[in-house]
């Protein structure tokens, strides 16, 4: 994880950024590092417990789908085996542990520091973003670990790869802008964070994750990629991953679209909101 952060690092090093907005990339950095490092602190496996919690996952999930309730798929380029649909299922557990891992936490990333919002000079604008990238950088070693054993499993390294980040950006931004939301209406009203994991669990099962979205009748899919832009990021995700194929090229650039609204949309209102956060704190 730190190298994931010092090739960030470098990277904007290189960029021409003014000297204020690179301050605050650093400073943000810094606080990524330092929460990835107090999530885990003291443990004897560290940074290696978010790898093992999605493994777990994808354990139980393999075993209810395709053992228990033999649930068979036929996937482009993947033997048809139980290790390939735990693949499958991984390659759409990666990008929603990232939301929740970063969503959950950044309902209460204000309310847990009163010492930092109260200061003036502080740019409180960065709080909700620590959860958001802290879960993003996790969840990366799920993603490696994913993409090796696709190539040890078909002998293949899909060019599709390169891709990826253009299904991060609208990922994240998407993230963060429900995770403003969220920490900004936290601040007044202290139910978000537990309502927040009720929603999400809904949310979980209402996402074709650990079903494929054939099982959803025909006339009704293209609604669940419009209403639910976490379908369209996870069938992009075993796409590139899994079959070196792009298939919802329309859902991508209206994600990409919608992502952009909900970016915006939640920072204004936490925007909005942040001027009282100091007297209600």
């Amino acid at each position: 994880m730190r190298g994931v952060a010092r090739k960030a690092e470098r990277l904007s090093n290189k960029l021409p950024i003014n000297p204020l907005w690179r301050a605050k990339l650093d400073l943000l950095r810094a606080l990524v590092l330092r929460d990835l490092e107090a999530r885990h602190k003291g443990s004897v496996l560290g940074n290696l417990w978010p790898l093992l919690n999605q493994l777990s996952q994808l354990l139980i999930y393999t075993y209810v789908f395709s053992i228990v309730l033999k649930v068979k798929l036929p996937l482009h380029g993947l033997p048809e085996n139980n290790l390939s649909f735990g693949m499958w299922i991984f390659a759409g557990l990666i990008p929603w542990n990232a939301l929740v891992g970063g969503l959950v936490p950044a309902a209460n990333s204000v309310i847990n520091q009163p010492n930092l919002v109260k200061k003036v000079v502080f740019p409180l604008a960065l709080l909700p973003l620590v959860p958001v990238l802290s879960a993003f950088v996790e969840s990366t070693l799920g993603m490696m670990s994913l993409i090796v054993l696709v190539a040890l499993t078909t002998k293949t390294i899909h060019l599709t790869l390169w891709l990826l980040p253009l299904i991060w950006i609208p990922q994240l931004l998407f993230t963060a802008g429900l995770s403003y939301l969220v920490a900004g209406l936290t601040v007044f009203l202290r139910d978000i964070p537990q309502t927040l994991v009720v929603l999400t669990n809904l949310w979980f099962y209402l996402t074709p994750i650990v079903y494929p979205i054939t099982v959803i009748p025909e006339r009704f899919r293209e609604w669940v990629f419009l209403l639910n832009p976490m379908a369209t990021i996870a069938e992009i995700y075993r796409e590139l991953i899994l079959s070196g194929t792009v298939k919802h090229l329309g859902e991508w650039g209206i994600i990409s679209l919608f992502s952009l609204i909900v970016f915006y949309g939640g920072l204004s209102v936490y925007r909005r909101l942040r001027p009282a956060f100091a007297d209600v704190l």
